[in-house]
Formats: structure tokens, sequence, C-alpha cells
């Protein structure tokens, strides 16, 4: 449930209320807004106890929430949630484009593409130190030295970085190096890491699984926040269906489905969600129409080359002319 606090409650009535739920065995969450204080108290309400804290002095009123999620429900923060990621943020209207290759593959090429896609329109780079997948032999990323190419890449391009974690075990290590700490679709349901990453300072990025309904994913957001770190972002990167023609289907029906369930930022990832170079531009511009807060696309010198996911990389020219494209659809909404 949500307790609405008075707009001039005194400090003394919020934690009057604060620890009468936590002597009901709630778990508290504050929220302060400009002119109240919300606090999110997750339990198991009845109507007495409603009643109970609609009678506290400096209370409002009390709204039981009614989604499983609780804390990333719009119901608990009705105002969008903006993540800042360096000096720029994703939920504030302002599109985000990150770009990069699937794997950081060498010191060389990675500063090499950084620098291209910053020079054509990124705001965010983007690069795998470890590489979960499906063959063991298959290109396993080059882990901490990867983690170190990120962050001369930083310092190079000014732009901040996006990698993910695999393992609670590496969450502070991968934390020294980057700014998001990405969690992959199959490691959605990793609860144990989410829970992990609920306790850091840094933005997470949760990518949807590819089985997952759209209340899996934002349950599995709720983990994350739940442990005391709200600055998450979601990603779409597609689900699996019967469709053989596409790595993926690209669910786009989740980006305003999100923003009316949740106050979550939402990025779109054409790239995994099609598996098909070609694709990915108009289903990034497709996205952006839809609503989305950002769109992360793979991008490789080479892409015959690439030693992971080189079918559906952008090479640079291609991407230079997506984000002309996107930046111009961009302005032709904001201007409706």
């Amino acid at each position: 449930m949500i307790i609405v606090m008075e707009r001039h409650a005194s400090p003394d009535q919020v934690f009057q209320v604060e620890e009468r739920l936590k002597e009901r065995g709630f778990q508290v969450h504050r929220s302060e807004g400009v002119e109240r204080i919300i606090i999110g108290a997750i339990g198991e309400r009845t109507p007495a106890i409603i009643e109970a804290f609609e009678s506290m002095t400096g209370v409002e009123k009390v709204v039981p929430i009614v989604q499983p999620f609780k804390l990333a429900s719009r119901e608990f923060q009705s105002g969008a949630t903006v993540v800042r990621v360096g000096e720029s943020s994703i939920g504030d209207g302002n599109l985000q484009i990150i770009a990069g290759p699937c794997a950081v593959e060498s010191r060389e090429k990675y500063l090499q593409v950084a620098q291209t896609v910053k020079e054509q329109g990124a705001t965010m780079l983007r690069g795998g130190a470890f590489k979960p997948r499906t063959s063991p032999y298959s290109f396993q990323g080059l882990e901490e030295e990867g983690l170190e190419i990120l962050a001369e890449a930083r310092a190079l391009t000014g732009l901040p970085v996006i990698t993910e974690v695999m393992d609670p075990r590496m969450i502070e290590t991968v934390s020294r190096y980057v700014d998001v700490l990405q969690v992959g679709a199959r490691n959605m349901q990793n609860f144990f890491l989410l829970r992990e990453l609920g306790k850091i300072d840094k933005p997470v990025l949760l990518k949807r699984g590819p089985s997952a309904t759209i209340e899996e994913w934002i349950m599995a957001a709720e983990y994350i926040i739940s442990s005391g770190n709200p600055r998450v972002i979601l990603c779409e990167r597609g689900i699996r269906t019967f469709e053989q023609y596409t790595r993926n289907t690209l669910d786009l029906s989740a980006v305003p489905l999100v923003k009316q369930l949740t106050h979550l930022p939402i990025i779109v990832d054409p790239s995994h969600g099609t598996g098909k170079w070609k694709l990915v531009e108009p289903m990034a511009m497709a996205a952006v129409g839809a609503g989305c807060d950002g769109v992360m696309v793979e991008v490789h010198q080479s892409p015959s080359e690439a030693l992971s996911d080189g079918p559906q990389s952008l090479t640079p020219d291609n991407f230079g002319k997506m984000v002309r494209r996107l930046r111009s659809m961009e302005r032709a909404l904001n201007s409706m």
C-alpha cells in the first residue's frame, strides 16, 4: 500500500508512520516529491490496517496497490524515474543512443569503433567483456582485460559505458570500470544476482528474458528496487515465438505498456530483437515512435569478421545514417 502524507506533514509525523509500519512487519520505502512525501509499505494489508494508518496525524490518504509489483508501479510513483548516467539521463524525454560491438575483441578495435560511433552521434557505449554463449567453444570475452578497455574508451570519448555482469561475485569488479551494469536476458530471473545489484549505487539495465511475460520482467526489476537500488532501466530485446525469419520477435507493445504500468525508463535493442542488420534501423525508428527512452544497437567495423553477432551488427556508415533519421524523427515527434 501507499501512504500519502499531507503537504505540510512534519518530519516527526513521517517518522511515526514509518515506525508503526515497521512494528507491523512492513518493508518501508520513502519517496520524497516536491510537495509531498509518499511512503511505500510492502507487506500484508487488511482493511483494519488501512483504517489505522488513515487515522494517523499527518496522513492524507492510504492507497492499496493492486499490481503484484509495488515499488515499480505507477501507483507508487506517478512521475517518471530519470536515471542519471554520467552527464546523460535516461527517461528525461531525450533519446539516448547506445552503440558498440557485441564483444570487446581487442583494444585497438574497440577504441576505434568507440571513437567512430561517438562521432556518428552515439551518447553511450556498449560492449561485452563477459560473453555468455550457447556453445562453450565460442568466444567468451576478454573478461577483466575487456573491462579495462571499456574504461579506456570512456576516458577517450567521454561517453558512459554499459556492460553485462553475469556473476554476483563479479559485481564489485565490474562496478570499478563501467557506469551501468547490464543484466542479460539469460539472467533476468537470476534472483540472487538481482538482489546483489540492489545493493550497489550504480544504474542497472535489465533485459527482458526470451520467454518472459511483461509482468515477470517488471517483477525482476522489483527485486532490484526492493533491495535498495531504484536506478533500474528496462530493455526490450525481443522474445522467443514460433517465427523463424527473425532471431526473436521484437515486442514493441511492451514500450507503452511499461510506461503505463511503471515509472521506469525503457530502451529497445533492435539488434538482438531481430538478428538482422537490415531490420535494425526500421525497428529502431518504430521503437522511437512507440515512445522508448533510448535504443541500443551493435556496431562493428567489419561485421563479417565479428567474433560475436556479426549478422545483426551495423557498419559505422549505416549507424550514422540511422542516427540522423532517428534524430529527425525525435524532433518531429517533439514538435507535435
